[in-house]
């Protein structure tokens, strides 16, 4: 148990792969937690934990059971179709200004 008194889960490949990707819809602005309901997507930070999780599929390829591999190639497709969606999103919201690097 955490300190908080809340159990944790067990540290798993799984666990890491959808920590990651959660981190990723945050920063998009997909997920609202508490105060942060009124930020700004940071695409940035968003990108960034896309990245972290390719470069994890990438260290890790061909040392991951058939599930682990889906669940990361399928977490990364999502999270770049979704990124191009929020970047699109963003640049409707401030005209002129230039588009994030690409996903």
């Amino acid at each position: 148990m955490s300190e908080s008194g809340i159990p944790l889960p067990p540290p798993t490949f799984e666990f890491l792969v959808f920590s990651i990707k959660m981190q990723a819809e945050m920063r998009m602005g997909l997920l609202k937690l508490g105060e942060e309901m009124d930020e700004a997507p940071d695409l940035q930070a968003a990108r960034h934990a896309i990245d972290m999780l390719a470069m994890l599929a990438e260290k890790t390829r061909g040392n991951l059971s058939v599930e682990e591999q889906r669940l990361i190639e399928n977490s990364l497709t999502e999270l770049r179709f979704r990124f191009v969606q929020a970047s699109d999103s963003a640049m409707k919201a401030v005209p002129g200004e230039k588009p994030p690097a690409d996903a």
